[in-house]
């Protein structure tokens, strides 16, 4: 029995698994103390690209429920822990700037949400946003610093069916936050 095309056929099932799967990167602040955050509040970055109502609900949703699970609470009000927004694209490539420590109405907020531009110092680097890809941002609002960051690939898809997208991004969430918080 010839086994080159049972190896030739295993060979080629790992390379399509591994074009499919999802990779998680991750990074934070190693001074900030993340056992004090118990709370969170979404905020809307500025220059992101635009995404639908319904996919923004879905990920908000399992982000919720992902933060829920690692003892975070939401909260309306300033007076949040942490400060979480995301960047998505769906379609195209996109470049997003790094976070300045400056804003130029009140406490870093704007018409349109988070401000994360005007005067002041970078605290980050400006970075690139795949297709496909979610990346969530933590800010401590007693700073403005960014503390955490995690970007998972392969997470949206336009063209996949309501369920295959809403699968791939709770399969993504869950890697996320198998990241939150970071080891001490």
């Amino acid at each position: 029995m010839n086994k080159f095309p049972h190896f030739c056929i295993t060979f080629l099932l790992l390379m399509a698994s591994s074009a499919v799967s999802q990779d998680v990167v991750y990074n934070f602040d190693d001074t900030a103390d993340f056992s004090k955050f118990k709370t969170y509040k979404w905020i809307a970055l500025e220059k992101v690209a635009p995404i639908d109502e319904l996919t923004d609900q879905q990920i908000k949703t399992a982000l919720d429920a992902a933060f829920a699970q690692k003892g975070l609470t939401k909260v309306e009000g300033d007076t949040a822990d942490l400060f979480i927004g995301y960047q998505t694209t769906e379609r195209i490539e996109e470049k997003f700037a790094g976070v300045q420590a400056g804003w130029s109405t009140g406490p870093g907020w704007y018409a349109g949400g988070w401000h994360v531009s005007g005067g002041g110092t970078t605290n980050g680097q400006a970075s690139m946003i795949y297709k496909g890809q979610l990346a969530v941002n933590m800010y401590d609002p007693a700073n403005h610093n960014l503390i955490w960051r995690g970007v998972a690939s392969k997470t949206l898809d336009p063209k996949a069916k309501p369920e295959k997208r809403q699968k791939n991004l709770n399969k993504a969430v869950a890697k996320l936050m198998k990241n939150y918080p970071p080891p001490k």
